[in-house]
């Protein structure tokens, strides 16, 4: 375990209540004891005009309409008319345009640079502030899943709220390990969909043959689920309560304060301290995997958390690892708005207008580079069956331009620029990208992750 983690983080263990506790060590800021009241209520369509007028903004771009090919703002899926802005900022110049030639300059200065405008434009700051998780077994049982006999464990992270008792926050967590292995073991962990007990068993879209939590354990891996709704609503009427509220206290965010994306890769992170106090689980080898909405968490946690060894980002689209200067598919007009503004820091509105896609200071293919040297898989679907508004070649070109990065901290990127023929495996390097034959699914490319990724879970 870092030692300069733990300098940080304080914990105990009670085995007869089987609790275990995480805490912060610093001290919180002294909060006015006077009742707090209760956080501020308004619909996404209140709290996203609020945020516009804070901005200065009158009115933004429509989104892409899929729905309507004579719309004046159709969808586009023709090739030829994506690239609009065809030059990306450049990840190793920085701010006073000095060129990035050392490891040194990359840690030092370029990346907490990159870092900076990711926080305060495209997926907000995490405050200082945010409270502490204490960590509960709930049940611990053996079973047997895909003939692997296993130990699961049901885990909930309470954070604390002391200081603003009117919002909870109880962070889902299982864990399933191999019971018969007497070592720690490398963990994939999902951020898991909440179906509500609608699919108690395979979803339908898995297909035939084994689950990719059967493929890991196969491996002799172990896989965890986290919930991201249980730490934060995938809507903007809930950004006065779960963790974005309770550090708030109840309050409307400020345009540089986090998103949903931010606050589900905290979620993440928090499990990963977790797992780091686990004896079954070996936490220098956990990986992240999402599909969607939570292929962008997924892509924001490895990002921002060096502790994550492996990253598998399914379809994440855009403000995942899309490029936001292609206007393939959907648009950053579409993120900004009322549907899905909320997973962003409000500063992201900016440009959708009057600012433009060209003035974002970052583009994706930074954040796949906040990820080296460590490998990230990139998946996605069939443009036949899982349509284009995902834009599978502008995440290839995401990975594709990252690879100066990779290849200054010593590592391979996706040795081309081409984008592959279905089905062709990119797997030469620490980045990798596949498209399967199959729809919004993550699930036809497990079993080429697993070996892939086999190679740094050893």
């Amino acid at each position: 375990m870092d030692k300069n983690w733990l300098s940080r983080i304080g914990f105990a263990v009670n085995l007869g209540s089987i609790t275990l506790i995480l805490c912060a060590t610093a001290l919180h800021a002294q909060k006015d004891p006077a009742d707090p009241g209760q956080p501020v209520e308004m619909s996404a369509q209140e709290d996203h005009a609020r945020m516009m007028r804070l901005l200065g903004i009158e009115a933004l771009r429509p989104g892409a309409n899929p729905n309507d090919p004579t719309a004046p703002n159709a969808v586009n899926y023709d090739e030829s008319k994506a690239t609009i802005y065809p030059s990306l900022p450049d990840p190793l110049l920085t701010q006073d345009r000095k060129r990035v030639t050392t490891a040194e300059d990359w840690w030092d200065q370029r990346r907490p640079e990159i870092i900076e405008l990711f926080d305060r434009e495209i997926y907000g700051r995490v405050p200082d502030s945010t409270p502490p998780v204490e960590w509960r077994l709930e049940s611990s049982a053996n079973e047997t899943e895909g003939g692997v006999p296993v130990r699961k464990k049901e885990l909930r992270g309470r954070v604390d709220n002391s200081d603003y008792p009117a919002v909870s926050v109880e962070i889902e967590l299982t864990l399933v390990t191999p019971a018969e292995v007497e070592r720690p073991v490398p963990v994939m962990m999902e951020f898991g969909f909440n179906w509500g007990g609608r699919f108690r068993g395979r979803p339908p879209w898995e297909g035939e043959g084994p689950t990719w939590k059967e493929l890991v354990l196969a491996q002799g891996w172990g896989y965890a689920v986290l919930i991201p709704t249980s730490v934060q609503a995938d809507n903007g009427a809930g950004l006065t309560r779960g963790i974005i509220g309770l550090a708030n206290r109840g309050q409307p965010r400020k345009p540089d304060d986090w998103g949903a994306l931010r606050a589900w890769a905290w979620g993440a992170s928090r499990a990963l301290d977790y797992f780091e106090l686990d004896d079954a689980v070996d936490a220098k080898r956990v990986g992240i995997e999402g599909l969607s909405r939570y292929g962008k968490a997924a892509a924001v946690a490895m990002a921002y958390d060096q502790r994550f060894a492996v990253g598998f980002i399914a379809s994440s689209g855009a403000s995942g690892l899309k490029l936001h200067r292609r206007d393939l598919g959907e648009r950053v007009e579409n993120v900004a708005s009322p549907a899905e503004y909320h997973w962003m820091a409000g500063n992201f509105l900016k440009y959708a207008g009057p600012l433009t896609w060209d003035d974002l200071p970052v583009d994706s293919h930074e954040l796949v580079s906040l990820c080296a040297p460590r490998p990230v898989f990139i998946s996605v679907g069939s443009p036949d069956v899982e349509g284009q508004w995902i834009d599978a070649r502008g995440m290839f070109l995401a990975g594709a331009a990252a690879e100066p990065v990779y290849e200054l901290l010593g590592r391979k990127g996706l040795g081309t620029s081409e984008f592959p023929l279905i089905e062709t495996a990119l797997t030469g390097g620490e980045i990798a990208f596949r498209q399967h034959r199959g729809g919004h699914t993550a699930g036809p490319n497990w079993p080429t992750f697993i070996k892939w990724a086999s190679h740094y879970l050893k």
